[in-house]
């Protein structure tokens, strides 16, 4: 397992704009088309990761309890499938239904959204405001596989809770940790 922290995209940063492949939906979808009305997370996945898999239970449960108050998840994949063919879009589509997935699961084949959004490990998240401006990246909670910690999402649920009630989110934001982003080789 490699130990990849986040990049920490500027706060304020304009959400890049972006049309991929739902492999929940077999349908392209975009940022504007999956936006929630209160805030957007977006996070960077995949499969066969295990940091992934340590939170998947979780993620769903938290998506589940956010976007009925109008926050939305999209999940990101990015990886290189032709060397990682674990996270080929059918078995993302397959996994999705495995977890119970409430959100869509998009392929980003070309790995371009991935760059824009400086995304470098999954789970890597990404909390935007209604004008699409970011306001929290990081970590989903200090929890990691094997540390012993509770998984509970504490770190993305109080900068959702804090952009629902209008107070001021913390700038003092704790990289999220994973396996990098398997780039295609140039």
């Amino acid at each position: 397992m490699a130990n990849t922290p986040s990049n920490m995209l500027p706060l304020g940063t304009l959400a890049p704009n972006f049309k991929l492949l739902d492999t929940t939906t077999d349908q392209h979808k975009s940022l504007q088309d999956l936006k929630g009305s209160k805030g957007t997370v977006i996070l960077f996945i995949c499969n066969h990761c295990p940091f992934v898999k340590h939170l998947n239970a979780e993620i769903v449960k938290t998506a589940s309890e956010y976007q009925i108050k109008d926050i939305s998840f999209i999940a990101i994949s990015s990886n290189d499938v032709e060397n990682y063919p674990q996270d080929a879009p059918h078995l993302m589509k397959l996994i999705s239904k495995e977890q119970k997935y409430t959100f869509p699961y998009l392929y980003d084949e070309s790995q371009e959204v991935a760059k824009a959004y400086d995304a470098a490990c999954t789970p890597d998240f990404y909390l935007f405001d209604t004008d699409l401006k970011l306001v929290y990246r990081g970590q989903f909670d200090d929890s990691r596989p094997g540390n012993g910690l509770p998984v509970t999402g504490e770190d993305l649920r109080t900068a959702m809770d804090a952009l629902l009630s209008g107070t001021e989110i913390s700038a003092k934001q704790k990289p999220s940790m994973g396996c990098n982003i398997k780039w295609k080789k140039q």
